[in-house]
């Protein structure tokens, strides 16, 4: 699949935490970073997203805000 986004990094998901509707996904990307997305629990099985498993994160914003 191609995407307009150029902020892909691949990581692992280190766990899948699922709600009624949500789902919080943590994926570790190296370094001692962890990625937490929250997605739909339809996208989650749909996907195949499980703990252990690879995943690409996809980071596309038109506002990214930094604070110190």
């Amino acid at each position: 699949m191609k995407l307009s986004a150029r902020n892909r990094i691949k990581g692992k998901v280190v766990e899948v935490k699922k709600g009624a509707v949500a789902a919080q996904v943590r994926v570790d990307i190296g370094g001692g970073t962890v990625v937490t997305s929250m997605v739909t629990v339809d996208a989650v099985e749909d996907l195949g997203v499980r703990e252990g498993g690879e995943v690409s994160v996809v980071i596309k914003s038109t506002d990214v805000m930094l604070a110190e």
